[in-house]
């Protein structure tokens, strides 16, 4: 073997041990990460409610130690993340059952087995999700549609397991590499860690959010800025606003949404929900109800839509336009800052 050949193999051995390293390393935080909500929920229902199963009191204090936790550890503690670390003790107070299928699953995988009332059935579908490395939204569409019952009561499961594999064709593997797992914000929640922006956002994607701010910020009709890339999350997934501003004039949160494809139906859909869930969760007394913008990056007649939910279009037309930006100055500038960052990729090529 030549100098060269050698050099490859040992490089080559170098990068299966940093690639197991990390992998390991991704394993050990996403154990620990488990492992203390268990731990959280089994002291909950201990001390906060005498042993018992009974919520009452728990439900009581957990409010006030949402508020605590919060204190210490930042984002990641809010009432629904305690009953749901409740909820997974209760539901699975043996640790050895659930240990057994961690290296395969994440929280969120956990997180959307909570919602199974059949212990069989959740137990089955905790250890397919592992054994078969379903991703949580392959996961998540299996419960929703009964798979587990339908394969009891099936004399063809062969069809039944074939129909879903293919319903679930391109996401079906739950593994995760060690950059996808850390970039996570459920993660970086958990160690503490400040959310980088840059591990959601493309390029381009990145440029436009941040020029988008500055842009509402310099229209100077009334725009503060709440947060960018705002962590949402539901019962079976987490969500990332681009851009979340409360603008006083008219008295509302404003979110913003921006896709680099062309505008499809569940983008609207998945606007209308967080319009929702920000006035369920987020809008005060005396505020006017969220509006959602939603915005393309391959502009066309649909560069922006506008949500306002609950029937409030006549709102929407006598106060809200007086301060939204228009189509026409949404297009400019997202037209503007391409042509900007494509002329700074070339520049910074040659």
């Amino acid at each position: 073997m030549d100098s060269v050949q050698k050099l490859s193999s040992f490089v080559n051995d170098i990068r299966s041990i940093m690639s197991e390293a990390r992998a390991e390393s991704a394993d050990a935080i996403n154990l620990a990460m488990i492992k203390a909500y268990w731990r959280i929920g089994k002291r909950i229902v201990e001390e906060d409610q005498g042993g018992s199963l009974r919520a009452e009191y728990g439900d009581r204090t957990l409010c006030r130690m949402s508020q605590e936790l919060t204190k210490t550890f930042g984002k990641g503690y809010t009432e629904r993340n305690l009953r749901n670390y409740r909820q997974f003790f209760i539901l699975f107070p043996d640790e050895k059952i659930w240990h057994t299928c961690v290296p395969n699953l994440t929280w969120s995988h956990i997180r959307t087995l909570l919602r199974v009332d059949n212990p069989e059935a959740r137990h089955w579908y905790m250890t397919e999700a592992a054994e078969q490395m379903w991703s949580v939204r392959t996961l998540d569409r299996n419960i929703s549609t009964q798979y587990y019952f339908r394969l009891l009561s099936s004399h063809s499961k062969d069809k039944v397991e074939a129909e879903m594999k293919e319903k679930t064709s391109g996401v079906s593997f739950s593994r995760f590499t060690p950059a996808q797992f850390i970039k996570s914000p459920v993660v970086t929640e958990f160690l503490g860690i400040d959310k980088n922006t840059d591990f959601t956002e493309s390029d381009l994607e990145k440029a436009l959010i941040t020029h988008l701010q500055h842009f509402l910020l310099e229209l100077g009709k009334g725009y503060a800025f709440v947060e960018r890339q705002q962590h949402i999350v539901t019962d079976t997934d987490d969500y990332y606003i681009d851009l979340v501003f409360y603008n006083y004039l008219m008295r509302c949160f404003v979110l913003i949404d921006l896709k680099t494809t062309r505008l499809t139906h569940q983008d609207v859909g998945q606007m209308d929900m967080y319009v929702r869930m920000y006035d369920d969760l987020k809008r005060n007394e005396g505020d006017n109800p969220t509006i959602g913008i939603l915005l393309c990056a391959e502009t066309s007649k649909d560069i922006a839509r506008y949500s306002v939910l609950n029937g409030s279009s006549q709102l929407f037309a006598s106060k809200y336009l007086t301060c939204l930006p228009s189509e026409d100055e949404l297009l400019q500038e997202i037209d503007r800052q391409k042509e900007f960052y494509l002329l700074q990729k070339k520049e910074g090529n040659d």
